[in-house]
């Protein structure tokens, strides 16, 4: 682990059959995190910001089966959604906090979707930040990536276009390579913010990444991604408090999209940040904090 990040007191929760970690802060009503990057990523992502949370709330993070410091699967493709839900459910069952304000971001909010709706008995809000309603809507993120990479950076998209014809897939190092200008230029408002991102060691499963998603992802989905379900027709059966944030200057999963929550689950509340691309927790966290804690209050 590198020393230069701080993280909370963390210890194993075993569920179904294996470890996942928890880290720990805080003290009052729990607040669970699912992160993102798309299904790869470590509760990595929130360190340090929603540290603020933790004079009024019990905040904890977690790490998905497979990911970050939770146990390893023999086998990447034992790794399903399904499976995570599964996870989730047990852990919180397990932390015996009582109903948790679930916070899903990105991948991690569709966990959050089916946790709500599935099991609203241990779910007190859920917020969607940044993420997605179906494969439909995966798909419509890669279309907005690379429509964004070839009129911006058209060189880039060429040279991704000659892989293609040479029958490269997209999550081959060589695209991923071309790809990741993608990342500054699509992700957030202000581009350096990108350089906030954290990494240390394990931080992201890039291995599961093509097995999770499928190998070409970046043009067409596979793996796990298809059997996901659509949620939209169930969102106006959600039981539970439902806040949508959103990036107005997220590319990919751009506001119009995000509008589609609430579309579905009318009773639902959009609430959109306006100097913020996908990462608003990581460009306008104090505006970020302050909503969850209105959103939170309300739901008291």
């Amino acid at each position: 682990m590198n020393n230069a990040i701080a993280h909370p007191p963390g210890y194993h929760v075993s569920v179904r059959g294996h470890r996942l970690w928890i880290e720990e802060e805080g003290h009052g009503d729990p607040v669970l995190l699912l992160s993102g990057f798309g299904p790869a990523g470590s509760h990595l992502t929130f360190h340090p910001h929603f540290s603020a949370l933790a004079d009024s709330y019990r905040v904890i993070y977690c790490d998905l089966h497979g990911r970050g410091k939770s146990d390893q699967p023999t086998d990447l493709a034992e790794i399903t959604f399904n499976g995570d839900v599964a996870d989730v459910a047990e852990l919180i069952s397990s932390l015996k906090t009582g109903p948790v304000h679930l916070y899903g971001f990105s991948y991690g909010g569709l966990i959050a979707q089916e946790l709500a709706l599935s099991f609203p008995h241990l779910i007190r809000t859920v917020t969607l930040a940044n993420t997605l309603h179906s494969p439909e809507m995966w798909q419509l993120n890669h279309v907005n990536i690379n429509r964004e990479l070839a009129n911006q950076h058209p060189e880039a998209w060429s040279r991704i276009l000659e892989l293609r014809r040479q029958g490269v897939a997209s999550t081959d190092p060589r695209m991923q390579q071309e790809f990741s200008v993608a990342a500054r230029l699509v992700r957030f408002f202000n581009p350096d913010n990108a350089n906030l991102l954290l990494s240390e060691p394990g931080s992201r499963n890039l291995e599961l990444y093509p097995v999770f998603c499928g190998a070409d992802v970046d043009f067409i989905i596979g793996g796990q991604l298809p059997a996901i379900p659509d949620f939209r027709p169930r969102l106006k059966s959600l039981q539970v408090p439902l806040l949508v944030l959103a990036g107005r200057y997220d590319r990919a999963l751009y506001p119009q999209l995000q509008h589609q929550f609430v579309e579905f689950a009318p009773q639902a509340r959009l609430a959109i940040m306006e100097r913020s691309g996908s990462f608003a927790h990581i460009e306008e966290p104090a505006n970020v904090f302050e909503t969850l804690r209105g959103f939170w209050r309300g739901a008291a």
